[in-house]
């Protein structure tokens, strides 16, 4: 993973993963009130990570820290959020 600061958030997804949309969907609004941008990697266009994930996507990434996979908890992910803002 390339390197990150500890509130860079990173979606790894593919084209027509529809958990992957609605993790995107959800999750924007979150990173907007923190003032955050979300840098989606389409697994796909990268052998490494589509071997490493393969069918298991979403994943999400605050800095380093998994913070979600296929599906989004949206209070945890705020407080993951949070809390990496204080580290």
């Amino acid at each position: 993973m390339a390197s990150c600061g500890p509130r860079d958030v990173t979606l790894y997804s593919r084209p027509g993963c529809h958990l992957c949309d609605q993790a995107k969907a959800a999750i924007t609004p979150v990173l907007r009130e923190f003032g955050l941008v979300l840098r989606e990697v389409n697994i796909d266009e990268d052998p490494i990570l589509k071997d490493r994930y393969g069918w298991d996507v979403p994943v999400i990434f605050i800095g380093q820290h998994k913070a979600a996979k296929h599906r989004v908890d949206l209070a945890q992910f705020r407080r993951q959020l949070e809390e990496a803002g204080t580290k």
